[in-house]
């Protein structure tokens, strides 16, 4: 008899703990249950439309999905639809991967002000996460400061000021990008504490600066140091390197009938958010390194911006049943194991670092902690059945849960509905996309009638 598995969320972090369970010499049976009707977490929703090829990932998830093994348990949230201790009494194991899809807030004086947005939101908005549909940030200004050094930093930065003409084969939505291309926006701050050493971009991420149609990449060289940090590894040495080659280069570029720019602040700490009723600045302390901290030199200046959208992480959600560690953000866990039959992997195990990929090496782990717990504990089982169960109580409540094969169905219609050159027309609203799954169903009633 398999064991039975649930996998709490579908992003990349789920998908691998599914393969990795796939490859283990026991026999599983694994069902992925995600909130929202469409799989693939932050690869739909964070990875930037312009980013197209990084989405390809999902083609290696797909053959995940359509193992005989799996299946895609859509449109069922729980705590909503289903407790987190009744998915422990039916399943041999639950791992929990619901990534860390909220925003860490802006602690500073004015932070809360309108017109101060996260960036898990305002990414979700552009990437038409339902959650975040009406976000509807003000854009009607000049100018807007990015708070953080990192890729997610990166890729607001360049929706914000990419044409009309450079987004056209995305999957930006109509509303956000009709938004986006009205607005004013002529310059954009991408502001750090640190140095240009210690900023997170990785160097493709960071060249594409170089290549905006409209838009000049500012960079002030004496915040550029000489020569990588002595006493990075040399791993770090040689990313820093072309970091700092790819920085000095922003400077040769010609802005020649460029109306946008943006400036590269390094060494700038946010102390105040500025204006009365809404964001009209950023007040900014000059900072130094000593000793790897972040001092502050007393002297600050003011940076008008209409709009500040804070790139300063995120962190997981609590779910009711779950330990959760306030502080960090994160799942309380020991090495991914949170209790008897009960693991976390991705970004609701450790916080929001690394690429993709990164959470590969949690999926191993933690389908070895399987393994062994699960052979340890002998021929003692779950009372339940796993899946069958697990359908019987969504039934029972009139959950509309989805599987794998009406996803293909909704993302055949995104697909359909796009422009030439765009890879799918997004659907945005759950609603809208249990109307495609409707809309044949109702047409068999009507010939049968």
């Amino acid at each position: 008899m398999p064991f039975s598995v649930a996998i709490i969320g579908a992003g990349p972090s789920g998908f691998y703990a599914a393969e990795a369970l796939l490859r283990s010499s026991l026999d599983f049976r694994i069902d992925l249950i995600e909130g929202l009707p469409t799989p693939f977490g932050l690869i739909r929703f964070g990875v930037a439309p312009d980013h197209q090829s990084t989405k390809r990932v999902v083609r290696a998830y797909e053959r995940t999905a359509k193992d005989e093994a799996v299946h895609y348990y859509g449109n069922v949230e729980v705590g909503r639809d289903v407790a987190l201790s009744e998915l422990r009494r039916i399943y041999d194991a639950v791992i929990i991967a619901i990534g860390a899809p909220l925003d860490r807030e802006l602690k500073i004086p004015g932070g809360d002000k309108p017109g101060v947005y996260g960036s898990a939101a305002f990414v979700g908005w552009y990437n038409g996460h339902p959650a975040h549909r009406d976000l509807a940030p003000d854009l009607e200004t000049e100018s807007v400061a990015i708070i953080g050094n990192g890729n997610v930093a990166l890729d607001i930065a360049r929706v914000l000021v990419k044409t009309p003409g450079e987004m056209a084969t995305t999957d930006l939505p109509d509303y956000a990008g009709e938004a986006v291309h009205a607005a004013p926006i002529k310059d954009v701050y991408l502001i750090g504490r640190r140095g240009p050493l210690e900023a997170k971009f990785t160097n493709v991420e960071l060249r594409e600066m170089a290549q905006l149609a409209d838009c000049l990449p500012v960079v002030d060289p004496g915040q550029l140091p000489e020569e990588p940090a002595a006493e990075a590894s040399e791993r770090d040495r040689r990313l820093q390197a072309k970091n700092l080659d790819t920085l000095r280069s922003f400077a040769a570029l010609s802005g020649a009938g460029k109306r946008k720019r943006l400036h590269f602040k390094f060494f700038s700490r946010p102390v105040e958010v500025l204006g009365e009723s809404r964001v009209e600045g950023l007040r900014l302390e000059r900072t130094r390194l000593e000793a790897g901290n972040v001092v502050g030199t007393g002297e600050t200046f003011d940076l008008p911006c209409g709009a500040i959208v804070a790139a300063i992480g995120t962190r997981s959600r609590p779910l009711n049943g779950l330990p959760f560690d306030a502080n960090r953000g994160v799942v309380t866990n020991r090495r991914g194991r949170v209790a008897k039959g009960l693991y976390v992997v991705g970004w609701a195990r450790r916080g929001p670092t690394g690429v993709i990929g990164t959470n590969k090496p949690d999926a191993d782990e933690i389908a070895a902690h399987i393994e062994a717990d699960l052979t340890e504990a002998g021929p003692s089982r779950t009372s339940g059945s796993g899946r069958l169960a697990l359908e019987d109580l969504l039934d029972e409540r009139g959950v509309a849960w989805i599987s794998y094969e009406d996803w293909k169905a909704i993302e055949a219609a995104e697909e359909a509905a796009a422009e030439p050159g765009m890879p799918r027309k997004k659907l945005i609203r759950v609603a809208e996309m249990l109307a495609v799954l409707n809309e044949p169903r109702a047409a068999q009633r009507d010939e049968a009638d």
